[in-house]
This record gives structure tokens, C-alpha cells and sequence, in this order.
């Protein structure tokens, strides 16, 4: 492996609130960038208001959450007034001195408070700046503030979600938002190697609505042929194409979930040892198959209540080679070895929180191992650090800024006790 992560010596400047942004930035400190999270007065990402927060009552106006530990740990803090000329000058200080900024903004919003692109690739040449929205840079939509869901409904996904005859369904998950953030992370790197290459830096324009919309493996191509005559409708839980594909009742609240190629039906057929099925014209084609999907979901969950255990028709069906996995509580998935092992459950430790799990990185690397001790800074923890480090400014004038209320940080810093609380937090990284 090599010696040291594969982005150190890159700095990132992370302007962003909530998942997508967060994402993006976390993966690079992850990989060795050194990432400083710029946090705007009074309180910082108002991501650290959602999440479970430490348990002690003298702890609880800490800006410290579980959520905020999720998609901001191996990130530095700095937080300061952006509302004040001297905010805005500390963040173009450090856009000269780093390589990347990601922000996450409605587009226009940084342009106002002078800090766009234009204005900072004329301080920085060199920089990448990714902007990450609804809609992205450009277009009727631009303009248009929201989130994750909204992107979801803006690329014709939401539609295709819930049962038939009921509303579409609302994700419990921000899908969008986690695949964004990966997708801008993938365009950062892609950008960094450019400039490597030729010297420029660029902007990058990533948006909800455009991943969302990549998403569609099937569908786009058919409807533009097709026009009204192609119409995707929801199928619950059995996929639209027939299959059979869905999910499964076993018993109880116990499912499975089961994928059938057209190539394999006549496995399953024996899988179930119903060779009947395999003449019965209501399932003779994969069309067959997609027109009659809830009769034949019904003779398979027949099937599947035989089995003494949902283990043991996992194991008929895994023998037959027909793809299939039980469908897990999160409970469940957190406590299953393979994702213990692989890392893909992450075990964590805060110091005002307690001990708590979170999702690795998705991605393992054969010349980077991950960092077995992780930690997230509280709101402004790193501001001295970060202007003494990074733009030599002496601790006068770092005293100065914070009386004229130009950085903030966690109550539990200004505490008489500050050193002890730091200085157990340090301990723990």
C-alpha cells in the first residue's frame, strides 16, 4: 500500500448543508484531502440539528449530532459570519490557498455574496469549484431551490414508486441525495486529473434532478420511441417487467426478495417443482409473465410458505441459482457479519455522543486502507487552527475576530472548561 492516502496535499473547501455536498467532501478527507467545512453563524450546517445528540443534559447545547458526526467526520470546522465583509474575505483567503471548493447553494447564491465562480477563479485560477442543486447552473429550473425529493419527482422517479392504485410512494431514504454526492466526488477527481494534465481548473455543474434522471435503465429510450403508447405504472412490490421479480412474502413480516431473467424461468420452474407452470399459457412468456405477475406472485408465496424457515427457502432457491436475499430490517443490516466485515458498518466513537454506528465508504481500495479511528469536529472547533495554519494570521487579530463576532463555535468551546472537553475530544481521534 502506499504510504500515504491518495488526495493528500489537496485542500477542499466545503461550503455546503445537509447530504449531497457533505458526501461529495467527506469521501475526499477520507482519501487524504485536507477538508475545511466552512460553517456560517450563529449555528452551523443546519444538518447538525437533525440526528440523535449526546445523552448528558450538560451537553445538549452541543453542535455535536449523530447526524452531523455521519456526513462531516474527517473534516476541520471553521465558523464565521459570512454576513460580514471580514467572513467573506477569511473564505477568498482560503479559496487562494486550496484546490477545490464544493458548495451546494441555490445557484445565484454565492454569486451574490461574491463569492461565484468568476469571482473565485480570478483569485485562484487553478481552483475547481463543484456547485451541487435541484436543477443545476443553467435552465428553466435553475433557479428553483429544493431537495432531494423534489429531484426525485423532477426526473419522473417518484412516479414510478407505490402501489398502482395509490399515490406514488415517498422514499424513506435520501437516495438522490447520497448518489449526488458521489457522482460530484467522481467529478472532483476527474477535474483534479485535468488540471494535473493541462493546468486549468473548471466548474463543475452537478445536479439532483440529472442524477436522478441517470437513473432510468430502461425506460428513457422506450417512451421516446413509443410516445403515450409507453407508459410506466407503478407495480408495488412486483417489478412492472414481470419476471418474476418483486418482493415476496414469506410469513409474517418475513420477505423475500427474487429476481427471475427471462433466460431463467425455466429454472425457477424447477426450482419449484411445478413443471405445470411451465405449460400454463398464463406465464409461457415473458410477457405472459408481466400481464398475470399477481397470480403468480400468489402461487409463489404459496410455495415459499412451505419451508420451515425463510433460511431454508433462501437455500432452495440459491440451489435452483435463482438470485434471491432476505429483505432486512435495518436492525438486520447492521448486524450482519458481512457488512461488519467489509467495514461497510462502521463502529465509531464520539466522545460527547457515546459509541454508535455509521455506513463505511462505499467503495474499498487495494493502496488505501480505511481509517480505523474517525472523528467530527464540533462547530468551529478548528477555527484557530485553520487561520493560524493556513493564513498565518496572529492570534491578536484571531482574538479580534472573534470579539467582533466574525467566528463562531460549540458553546461547550467558550465553556470555562474548554480545554478538557478539546482536549478529550483530541484524545479520541
Amino acid at each position: 500500500m502506499t504510504a500515504a492516502p491518495m488526495l493528500t496535499g489537496y485542500r477542499v473547501l466545503d461550503v455546503t448543508q445537509f447530504v449531497a455536498g457533505p458526501t461529495c467532501t467527506r469521501i475526499m478527507a477520507e482519501l487524504g484531502a485536507e477538508v475545511i467545512k466552512v460553517e456560517f453563524a450563529p449555528s452551523g450546517d443546519r444538518g447538525r440539528g437533525s440526528g440523535d445528540r449526546s445523552r448528558d443534559p450538560r451537553l445538549r447545547n452541543s453542535s455535536q449530532s449523530t447526524y452531523s458526526f455521519q456526513h462531516n467526520h474527517s473534516k476541520k470546522s471553521l465558523g464565521t459570519d459570512i454576513k460580514q465583509a471580514r467572513g467573506r474575505e477569511l473564505i477568498k483567503a482560503l479559496v487562494a490557498k486550496s484546490d477545490v471548493v464544493v458548495e451546494n447553494f441555490a445557484p445565484g447564491v454565492m454569486k451574490r455574496m461574491g463569492l461565484g465562480y468568476d469571482d473565485l477563479r480570478g483569485i485562484n485560477p487553478r481552483l475547481i469549484m463543484c456547485s451541487i442543486s435541484l436543477a443545476g447552473q443553467s435552465g428553466p429550473l435553475s433557479q428553483k431551490p429544493g431537495f432531494d425529493y423534489m429531484g426525485a419527482a423532477y426526473a419522473g422517479i417518484s412516479g414510478l414508486a407505490g402501489e398502482p392504485d395509490r399515490a406514488p410512494a415517498q422514499f424513506a431514504t435520501a437516495v438522490g441525495d447520497s448518489a449526488t454526492g458521489i457522482t460530484a466526488a467522481m467529478a472532483v477527481g476527474f477535474a483534479l486529473l485535468h488540471r494535473e494534465r493541462t493546468g486549468e481548473g473548471q466548474h463543475i455543474d452537478c445536479s439532483l434532478i440529472d442524477t436522478y434522471f441517470h437513473m432510468h435503465e430502461v425506460n428513457v429510450p422506450k417512451a421516446s420511441l413509443r410516445g403515450p403508447s409507453f407508459a410506466p405504472k407503478r407495480a408495488g412490490s412486483l417489478h412492472p417487467d414481470g419476471g418474476p421479480t418483486g418482493i415476496f412474502r414469506y410469513r409474517g413480516e418475513e420477505f423475500i426478495a427474487i429476481m427471475v431473467m427471462p433466460y431463467q424461468w425455466q429454472q425457477m420452474v424447477a426450482t419449484m417443482n411445478m413443471p405445470a407452470l411451465a405449460e400454463d399459457p398464463r406465464f409461457a412468456t415473458p410477457r405472459a409473465r408481466r400481464d398475470n405477475n399477481e397470480a403468480l406472485k400468489g402461487i409463489i408465496e404459496a410455495w415459499l410458505q412451505q419451508f420451515p424457515s425463510r433460511d431454508a427457502a433462501i437455500a432452495s432457491l440459491e440451489a435452483g441459482r435463482i438470485s434471491c436475499a432476505p429483505v432486512l430490517t435495518l436492525h438486520e443490516a447492521i448486524a450482519h457479519p458481512h457488512l461488519r466485515q467489509r467495514g461497510t458498518v462502521r463502529r465509531v466513537k464520539d466522545p460527547l455522543i457515546g459509541e454508535f454506528d455509521i455506513p463505511g465508504m462505499p467503495v474499498k481500495f487495494s493502496q488505501w486502507p480505511e481509517r480505523g479511528s474517525l472523528r467530527a469536529p464540533l462547530l468551529g472547533e478548528n477555527n484557530e487552527e485553520v487561520l493560524r495554519e493556513v493564513l498565518s494570521l496572529p492570534d491578536a487579530e484571531i482574538a479580534a475576530l472573534y470579539t467582533e463576532k466574525v467566528l463562531v463555535r460549540d458553546p461547550l468551546l467558550k465553556d470555562a472548561h474548554a480545554p478538557s472537553v478539546t482536549g478529550k475530544v483530541r484524545a479520541e481521534g
